[in-house]
């Protein structure tokens, strides 16, 4: 690591501490030295989940779901996602989400990496895992959780990503893991329940 670029906590404020968020201003040291502030949010991490559903003829489709994000005040395209509750296992964040919100159960998950969506305000992680061999089963949303699943070929969704229908930059990194999964360029190690 490049300690010549780290910077130093010298003192921290609690700005606002809610049901998702905790939001702290840091007075930090600087590698010249120089002292600065830096605002961000705590956030407990996430999950998202890829789910490939096997169609007739061996068709590939991916579960995606259409959910309304308040902050951005539009229904958006997205795969199942979720935050992880206190001392819950990313992988059991991804078993749960996957049967809460659309009601399919895995058979194969596959851990595909971590993502940092907001790395100049935010400690938030997405720990990203594929499932497939799919069977469906009844949902379970959350009190207040509204969302319609559907599926997609992997065609589709990379057309959906060009065009802009799909703008949500998890779901975006998503594509790229499915696009190069698919093609064989990124194998993944597929773990059977």
């Amino acid at each position: 690591m490049s300690d010549f670029l780290s910077e130093t906590k010298l003192s921290s404020t609690e700005l606002l501490k809610g049901n998702l968020l905790h939001v702290f201003r840091d007075q930090v040291r600087l590698p010249n030295q120089a002292v600065a502030l830096r605002e961000y949010v705590v956030h407990p991490g996430a999950v998202m989940v890829v789910p490939f559903l096997e169609e007739a003829q061996g068709q590939i489709k991916l579960v995606l779901e259409r959910q309304f994000r308040y902050p951005i005040g539009r229904i958006m395209i997205e795969f199942p996602a979720g935050k992880l509750d206190t001392g819950e296992a990313c992988f059991d964040c991804a078993v749960r989400e996957l049967r809460e919100e659309t009601g399919y159960l895995a058979q194969q998950w596959a851990h595909v990496g971590v993502l940092h969506p907001l790395i100049a305000y935010s400690t938030e992680f997405i720990d990203i895992w594929f499932a497939r061999h799919l069977t469906l089963g009844a949902r379970q949303l959350d009190e207040g959780e509204f969302l319609e699943v559907f599926a997609v070929s992997p065609e589709q969704l990379l057309l959906m990503c060009q065009n802009g229908s799909i703008t949500d930059a998890k779901t975006l990194v998503a594509a790229l893991w499915v696009q190069n999964f698919l093609s064989g360029n990124w194998p993944l190690e597929w773990k059977t329940l």
